[in-house]
């Protein structure tokens, strides 16, 4: 019994070591798989890993890529924009050198003139071709120097010298006597061409000249005074203006509708030579005003204690006064002054002595 029971004991120790050594083969060959699947995995770990890197730095790359081209666009830019102010600025100076050599009084830098005034352009050249309304060199009668004016040469029949002209009050005219005299502003623009050129041109021998004050509102109704006879003195007499006989729709604002305030045969004034008649002050809507040019905001006119009429006023005043923009107070409606919001001034021969 005992050899038996040790023969089957046996049998099954060699059965357990048989089983044991196949278990022990189907782990070799399991850890095997699993190194090899944990291999595959890894790389598909690195893989994914390496497609984000790469991903990542072509993102990079790419906005680099664009910011450098904005970045040169800009500088292409930047290299324009200031070609272009360099040739503005060329410009202007050619331009401001041409004004400066068309203006310049000195006789040993006389320029030819196209004529004695506008109307004088009208009749000589415009005999043989059309003349179209533009810049103009004239050299009136007595005048030392040949000067540029804007001649309208549209506008009835035209022949026009502008001598003011107010549009977008991008120029002031709160200036000095100095600058009332000689004129200020762009031919091409806002100006004042001066006391002195304008009575260059109405003083010359055996003529005669009438203005022409064109109005604007600022809803853009249009109102006209005309007046048959225009000049004024010279220098010493403080530029004092005479006027002809009216006619129009915006009323006599020069001469108005009493006695004091009739500015025909006034000075001119400026708040640095008072010529107004305010002694010792003049009274505006019950106000003291010592100086009518002051009251004016510094603009230069032919005041008389002040007056109806100042088209060198301020552009668009939105002041407590209107009196002290620009203003033609004969021009009403519904019994209020029209606010005004462009003016031109402009005068033309009546006779001209070498076509009459």
């Amino acid at each position: 019994q005992n050899s038996c029971l040790f023969h089957m004991i046996f049998n099954m120790l060699n059965t357990f070591n048989i089983h044991l050594d196949i278990i022990n083969k189907h782990a070799i060959i399991w850890s095997r798989i699993f190194l090899i699947c944990a291999n595959e995995v890894g790389e598909h770990i690195s893989f994914k890993g390496n497609l984000q890197n790469s991903l990542v730095e072509y993102a990079r790359s790419t906005k680099k890529l664009v910011r450098n081209m904005m970045d040169d666009q800009q500088s292409s830019l930047d290299y324009l924009s200031n070609q272009v102010n360099e040739l503005m600025n060329r410009v202007l100076l050619l331009n401001a050198e041409v004004l400066r050599k068309h203006l310049d009084p000195l006789p040993y830098k006389a320029v030819q003139s196209h004529g004695l005034d506008c109307t004088d352009i009208k009749d000589t050249i415009g005999s043989v071709s059309k003349t179209p309304t533009g810049l103009y060199i004239i050299h009136p009668e007595g005048s030392n120097y040949p000067f540029e004016v804007l001649c309208d040469m549209d506008f009835q029949g035209g022949g026009w010298t502008v001598v003011q002209k107010r549009t977008d009050g991008i120029i002031t005219f709160q200036r000095t006597w100095s600058e009332y005299l000689d004129g200020f502003g762009d031919l091409s623009g806002e100006f004042w061409l001066g006391l002195r050129k304008i009575f260059h041109i109405v003083n010359q021998k055996a003529t005669s000249f009438s203005l022409y004050v064109d109005l604007e509102s600022e809803n853009d109704k249009h109102a006209y005074a005309a007046y048959d006879g225009f000049w004024i003195e010279d220098e010493a007499c403080s530029f004092k203006i005479h006027l002809g006989h009216y006619s129009g729709n915006a009323g006599d604002a020069f001469r108005g509708y009493r006695k004091e305030d009739n500015q025909n045969s006034m000075p001119f004034s400026t708040f640095d030579v008072d010529n107004d008649g305010c002694r010792p002050v003049c009274t505006i809507k019950q106000q003291p005003v010592k100086s009518c040019s002051n009251f004016s905001e510094s603009t230069g006119w032919w005041f008389n204690q002040c007056g109806l009429a100042n088209l060198n006023g301020v552009h668009r005043y939105t002041g407590r006064f209107l009196a002290t923009g620009i203003h033609w107070d004969t021009w009403t409606v519904n019994n209020k002054p029209v606010k005004i919001k462009s003016v031109s001034m402009k005068i033309r021969r009546t006779f001209n002595p070498y076509f009459n």
